[in-house]
């Protein structure tokens, strides 16, 4: 449970850091007159270098272990978003934003924990959870954000220098976080990595180490089709944190402080909406067996496509926070259904399958900014989007397995049940040679 709880709040302050420029941005936008292209530019930058960040981050978590790969990213990560304070101009604000998105692959190890630390019956729920109370960073960071501003400049601070400013509280809160990793985490439930190898016992999940796991994992149709998915619900998610504040004061006239709030209740369905997808496939798995995940995932994209669609269509302030609120919901319960599927796609290529679908959220993220700039507005960009997540839901329904996968997993299932009704420890979902 330290694991449980510490990767949670690793990546609620690795959120909050990613995210935390974003409700300032029309301050920066006012100060080096930024043009609508030049926004879009940065939007993307924060989210396309997490593509290779969590690409890199899952084979790395098979070979050094979620806790050193953890508390290294946090302290790593911790530099760029002290380094808010030195931007001057429209390139230096791109660079920085670009190196703190690396951050954002936090999210690969918090779900690579969690699956190792909790038995086949619970890891859905487990894996969704702690996603869910992390992504919440994203949420707090949009509401929070512009009262630290507010209190620095009642300090007499200067509105320039106070949203640069503002940026080191969660460049603080990563440090102490990454320190906290360290000290009061281990790798799996067996212990640390570099001890159970020095014993002689293999923990890496494929041959040839963490980058031959992720090989394996890329062979797998299973992992693209999840891919796709979480591009149509992780890749809203960001891109709603990315554009939203900024939409609400443009189109509906908003003030800052208020957009601020908008978009965090957009976020903080994080706290209990991943959860539930998470505990719903749980549920649904334990009736209807495994594929009964996939069915999940379906429904809860084609549901998140139609609130985007009413969203774009949205004429006044309180429906489009209504329509966001609808469809944040199916978003994020489509966010933890995919990783409640995630442990089941591979166990012995756990860590590349973790990387390459947590990267697709960020492909779909970056490809959303994209389509803002080819349609300059980012009403259509919801419009379309709303299609392109319609259409994506059918790769759910291509995540099939077969007779000896399921009959194989369905074991592992019984076993974990029945440890759980004799109160004892339930069985990680790692395979340990």
């Amino acid at each position: 449970m330290r694991a449980f709880h510490l990767s949670w709040l690793a990546f609620f302050v690795c959120f909050f850091a990613w995210f935390a420029m974003a409700p300032l941005m029309p301050l920066a936008k006012g100060e080096f007159h930024l043009g609508a292209d030049q926004i879009a530019n940065i939007n993307i930058a924060a989210v396309a270098v997490t593509i290779f960040g969590r690409l890199l981050i899952g084979p790395l978590c098979d070979s050094l272990g979620p806790r050193r790969t953890y508390a290294g990213l946090l302290l790593l990560g911790s530099l760029p978003v002290f380094g808010m304070l030195l931007v001057h101009d429209y390139a230096s604000l791109l660079l920085v934003r670009m190196a703190i998105g690396i951050v954002g692959a936090g999210f690969v190890i918090t779900q690579y924990h969690t699956s190792v630390m909790f038995a086949p019956n619970v890891v859905g729920t487990a894996n969704a959870t702690v996603a869910g109370w992390g992504n919440a960073g994203g949420g707090v960071a949009q509401a929070v954000m512009p009262w630290v501003l507010a209190g620095l400049v009642a300090l007499g601070v200067g509105t320039g220098l106070g949203w640069r400013a503002a940026m080191l509280v969660p460049g603080a809160l990563m440090v102490i976080v990454g320190v906290l990793y360290w000290k009061y985490t281990q790798d799996c439930p067996q212990g640390d990595y570099r001890d159970l190898r020095r014993r002689g016992i293999a923990v890496s999940s494929g041959k040839g180490g963490g980058w031959g796991a992720f090989r394996l994992a890329a062979r797998n149709y299973r992992v693209w089709m999840l891919f796709v998915t979480y591009a149509g619900c992780f890749g809203i998610e960001l891109f709603v944190h990315g554009v939203a504040a900024g939409y609400y004061v443009d189109h509906f006239g908003l003030n800052l402080g208020a957009a601020g709030l908008a978009v965090g209740g957009f976020g903080l369905l994080a706290l209990f909406a991943r959860a539930l997808g998470g505990l719903a496939s749980d549920r649904l798995a334990r009736r209807h067996g495994l594929p009964a995940r996939s069915r999940l995932l379906c429904v809860l994209m084609l549901c998140e496509g139609l609130g985007l669609l009413w969203f774009s269509g949205a004429q006044g302030a309180g429906i489009a926070v209504a329509a966001m609120l609808a469809f944040g919901l199916c978003t994020h319960m489509a966010c933890g259904a995919t990783y409640a599927l995630v442990p089941f796609i591979d166990r012995k290529a756990l860590g590349g399958v973790a990387g390459i679908v947590g990267a697709g959220g960020n492909v779909g993220a970056v490809a959303a900014g994209f389509l803002q700039k080819a349609t300059g507005s980012v009403q259509h960009s919801f419009l379309y989007l709303g299609g392109f997540v319609i259409a994506g839901s059918l790769c759910a329904l291509a995540v099939r397995f077969g007779h000896e996968h399921t009959a194989r997993e369905e074991r592992l299932y019984q076993e974990s049940l029945q440890l759980d009704r004799a109160d004892g420890p339930a069985p990680a979902v790692l395979a340990i040679d």
